[in-house]
């Protein structure tokens, strides 16, 4: 899901002389030959230097990176105004403890969370008949959603982890959030990022590779479930129906055609599994802040990505009013399906913020194909989000 910020976790070091005035010294030859320096400007310990590059960014970057480390200085590099400033930070290259037992811990424990949940979806006539055993056997009925929901957020955290470790950036290993009170059984995962992106490039990767690879094993897990689910009377009342994405719409029309009036998919668990796949990789593709598409959206436009992140929870209000109103006066409802949206609002503005940490490299641009990508992967805002979780009909 979330890879956590570069931030308050980076090694510091001291400059290897206490005289500032020799720091700077060195900072500035070893920046000479890389920068045309037009001025200089020390605030504390950070050092920026402005002019015009010498070389390509990228080359600038690399070679900073090997001068400065020494130092215990971490070169940044960005656009201002017609030039180019390099802020060397007292930062070095971070650590991140294994802490392996605490990884394994959480994921067992997240397995057996989603497991119970998964007693709550029925819909497999193998594992069904399980319920009925006295012994623990009957905690496997709920295996077909738990192994599902598993498979999809360990792949999810893992085409973050082996991305980001394809560019030697210090990241940890999944953690994953067991919850057994939730219709789900889990929050998530979570890796934590403990240097920046090398560039715009590395950070879009990085970004995109866990929903893209999640999604790699929901989609066909849905294609399986729905093969295996069937269409049958819709009961009077007090069924739970989960809301429909435009994708889960697309392939159930695939799968059955046109649903008859007074019918309804009883879906099998891996389908119902799959639907919480869509559900996890659209929250995290919201463009704001350090989710998945908070990323991807700074790796496309750069400094206004604050304002697309303010725009994305605008955009979730209204449609949170919209939903309520058209619930109220035209299903003849109560309103309450329209509060996923307003909550999701709430997280990412209270919770999630608007802040992302720059990379190293700010200036080279995002190649050609990551962009058509990028705006794939906000295409899938639309197609993955319900219109709401869930509605008791």
């Amino acid at each position: 899901m979330r890879v956590w910020p570069f931030r308050g976790g980076a090694n510091t070091a001291a400059p290897p002389t206490a005289d500032p005035l020799v720091t700077e010294e060195l900072l500035r030859r070893s920046v000479e030959d890389l920068l045309v320096i037009r001025d200089r400007v020390t605030r504390g310990a950070l050092v920026s230097f402005r002019g015009d590059l010498l070389v390509a960014p990228a080359r600038a970057c690399d070679a900073l990176t090997e001068r400065l480390r020494p130092l215990g200085y971490t070169p940044f590099l960005r656009r201002d105004g017609d030039g180019v400033v390099i802020q060397a930070w007292p930062l070095t290259d971070a650590t991140v403890p294994s802490r392996l037992g605490v990884s394994l811990a959480l994921f067992l424990l997240t397995c057996g969370s989603t497991l119970i949940a998964g007693l709550g979806y029925a819909g497999s006539p193998t594992f069904d008949a399980l319920r009925a055993s006295p012994s623990a056997l009957r905690f496997l009925a709920g295996l077909p959603f738990a192994a599902t929901l598993m498979a999809i957020l360990l792949v999810h955290e893992l085409g973050h982890y082996f991305t980001a470790r394809r560019y030697k950036t210090a990241v940890s290993l999944p953690y994953f959030i067991p919850l057994p009170i939730s219709f789900l059984g889990t929050l998530g995962a979570i890796i934590r990022m403990r240097s920046p992106g090398r560039d715009r490039n590395s950070l879009f990767d990085i970004a995109a590779a866990g929903p893209l690879a999640g999604l790699a094993v929901a989609v066909p897990a849905m294609l399986v479930g729905l093969a295996w689910s069937a269409v049958v009377p819709t009961p009077p009342s007090g069924h739970v129906a989960f809301g429909d994405s435009l994708l889960t719409r697309l392939l159930v029309q695939l799968r059955f055609g046109a649903v008859p009036a007074g019918f309804m998919v009883f879906t099998h668990p891996m389908a119902d599994a799959a639907w919480a796949g869509f559900l996890v990789t659209a929250l995290n593709l919201f463009p704001a802040g350090q989710l998945d598409g908070g990323r991807i959206s700074y790796a496309l436009f750069g400094r206004h990505h604050r304002a697309i992140g303010k725009g994305t929870v605008a955009a979730l209000v209204l449609v949170g009013v919209a939903t309520a109103l058209w619930d109220v006066l035209v299903e003849g409802g109560d309103g309450a399906s329209a509060l996923n949206w307003f909550v999701w609002a709430g997280l990412i503005a209270f919770v999630v913020g608007f802040h992302h940490s720059p990379p190293l490299d700010d200036i080279t641009p995002l190649t050609s194909g990551r962009r058509v990508v990028g705006m794939f992967c906000l295409l899938l805002i639309v197609l993955l989000t319900p219109p709401f979780i869930v509605r008791v009909k």
